[in-house]
């Protein structure tokens, strides 16, 4: 707050007596400038707290007294309300990547959607969870417990089975995720992509993972990853990695990106393919139903796919880099 010793003030302010001009002047400086609280200026100056309240704010609708708000370095908080405007997001947060460092985009990243997760858990959430993303998985790492609980469950939306040490990482950020949120873990027992639309349809039916297809129904919070159209190394890894024949059909059907592995075109509608049905996850009417939709991913690599991902509606809060921020709203 900044006192100024001459505002321009317009009617009714020229009506004011020069008395209430300097009872207004004195109880803004005794407050924004001495830092006196309300209670003591009304035992001080002899007048009631309510009316200390009404004078304050009476100097602010005077322009006696200006609000300045002065934004940290590294917050960039005017580029994210620009995200939420173009975009319709309920929310999103854009982390600066040190020059010169780019190498750390991910760890810059994780840190920024892990504080973000930890300022707006606060209970009773039912949380869904994409198995095979790397900016989730660092966001994990990177989260701090909390006490008390503030997840009911925590689901995987994603087939987690395949290769041993990437089935072990994508375990690991189910079980992490769950014991700092204090959530009940609840995990997929399939591959995230199988060999034909029968098989799908068949795993489905067991009775383990109709179980866990069920509760998708009650999330409260999405977290994924936004992949471009060549599988992350993660993936890559995981067994569950879309052959050459798949990608090229889903070049041919303009594809640009997925979350938990749904491709969509630029405009963000969903990629219709063979490939899409053999996918044992979430679907996409049960994913857009979920009231938040957290998306963790930047890179000059994912710009299409994450504007796409946008578009589409298929993440609404989105938790990105300062380049990335940048290409999205160019």
């Amino acid at each position: 707050m900044t006192s100024t010793p001459r505002p321009d003030l317009s009617p009714p302010g020229r009506d004011i007596e020069p008395e209430q001009l300097r009872l207004l002047v004195r109880v803004a400086r005794l407050y924004h400038e001495q830092g006196v609280r309300q209670p003591q200026i009304a035992a001080d100056l002899h007048i009631s707290q309510p009316r200390v309240s009404r004078l304050l704010k009476q100097a602010t609708r005077l322009g006696i007294v200006h609000t300045v708000v002065t934004v940290p370095t590294g917050v960039h908080a005017d580029i994210e309300e620009q995200l939420k405007s173009r975009y319709g997001l309920r929310d999103a947060v854009v982390a600066e990547v040190p020059v010169g460092d780019e190498d750390r985009l991910m760890t810059v990243l994780a840190g920024a959607a892990a504080a973000y997760l930890d300022a707006t858990l606060h209970g009773g959430d039912d949380i869904g969870l994409s198995a095979w993303s790397a900016s989730l998985l660092a966001t994990v790492e990177a989260m701090r417990p909390k006490r008390p609980a503030v997840a009911n469950n925590v689901c995987q939306v994603l087939g987690g089975i395949g290769d041993p040490t990437a089935q072990m990482r994508a375990t690991r950020l189910l079980t992490r995720f769950a014991e700092v949120t204090g959530g009940q873990p609840l995990f997929m027992p399939t591959p995230g992509l199988v060999g034909s639309p029968h098989l799908r349809e068949a795993l489905t039916q067991d009775s383990s993972v109709a179980q866990i297809v069920s509760t998708w129904q009650s999330l409260t919070l999405l977290l994924v990853g936004i992949g471009a159209l060549s599988p992350s190394p993660l993936l890559r890894s995981s067994g569950n990695a879309i052959t050459e024949e798949d990608q090229q059909e889903l070049r041919e059907h303009n594809a640009v990106g997925d979350v938990c592995l749904r491709y969509f075109d630029a405009d963000g509608h969903l990629v219709p393919s063979r490939f899409d049905q053999r996918v044992v996850g979430i679907t996409p009417e049960a994913m857009m139903r979920v009231e938040r939709r957290l998306g963790v991913a930047g890179g000059p690599d994912k710009h299409a796919a994450i504007r796409a991902a946008l578009v589409g509606g298929w993440v609404n809060i989105l938790i990105t880099d300062l380049d990335t921020a940048g290409a999205l709203l160019a």
